[in-house]
């Protein structure tokens, strides 16, 4: 893919997220109904409008580019495999939040290269937020219809150091990187919100020690390394899409800093 692509599609992107968040508030706006998918995830009708404008609007911009989403009918690895760029979309990151309305839920679109994210889009429906993050050209977010306001990792961590940890999902395995840690101030946050946060400079180290799956990380992982930060699984190398016959992702440290620092409050074994 030639390097500009990804920066010449992201206003593109952002706007089509802008869509796709307009119209899960219209849901949002009258009692939700869920439903279980077979991995017992919630599933409502502001998902499925959600992918249906976002599949139907990159088919438009990009038509020889896979979309691959959440709500997407299932692709054999060995087809996937053969795609070398792709779309990568959660309709609606965080639905248990959008159940729960507690406003923690997001939009994320992200553009898969050769594994890597090279553009990532997350958008606050209910703050009409929005964070782009286009790795090697910078991140940016926008409120509304307002300019866009470069952002960036924390340059040096704060004392005590603040660690991002899951709404819904919160483990013990977190608890252990913390008493490890010592000292510290942690900020709860749904979906990947976390992400953003990280990437704005008001959290230093996000831990994920629990499962999430290639769709919940991609765009925010975009948004992330644009900053200045870092994602890596725990052996530390960078975390990487489509390389497994699974869609689930190895645990992993989002973190502005040397990612060595934080690897070394992980429990051992």
């Amino acid at each position: 893919m030639n390097a500009a692509a990804p920066l010449a599609l992201a206003a593109a992107v952002a706007l089509l997220a802008r869509r796709a968040a307009a119209a899960i508030l219209g849901i949002y706006a009258a009692p939700v109904t869920a439903v279980l998918k077979a991995d017992q995830s919630p599933l409502t009708e502001a998902d499925l409008a959600a992918h249906r404008l976002i599949v139907a609007g990159l088919g438009a911009l990009t038509p020889d580019l896979p979309v691959l989403s959440e709500e997407s009918a299932p692709v054999p690895a060995a087809v996937r495999r053969q795609w070398s760029t792709y779309w990568l979309v959660d309709p609606l990151d965080g639905t248990r939040e959008f159940v729960s309305r507690n406003g923690e839920f997001t939009v994320n679109i992200a553009l898969i290269d050769r594994g890597r994210p090279v553009l990532g889009v997350v958008q606050i429906p209910v703050q009409d937020r929005c964070y782009v993050g286009v790795p090697g050209s910078g991140a940016w977010r926008a409120d509304g219809d307002g300019p866009r306001q470069a952002i960036g990792v924390a340059a040096t961590p704060a004392d005590p150091p603040r660690v991002l940890g899951s709404r819904s999902h919160r483990g013990s395995s977190l608890d252990g990187f913390l008493d490890a840690l010592g000292p510290h101030e942690l900020i709860s946050a749904g979906s990947s919100l976390k992400f953003c946060r990280l990437a704005e400079g008001a959290a230093e180290v996000y831990p994920r020690l629990g499962p999430t799956s290639e769709w919940d990380t991609a765009a925010g992982q975009a948004v992330v390394e644009a900053a200045g930060g870092h994602v890596v699984e725990l052996s530390g190398t960078a975390l990487a899409y489509n390389q497994r016959p699974e869609l689930l992702n190895p645990h992993f440290l989002a973190c502005a800093g040397d990612p060595a620092q934080w690897l070394a409050f992980l429990p051992q074994g």
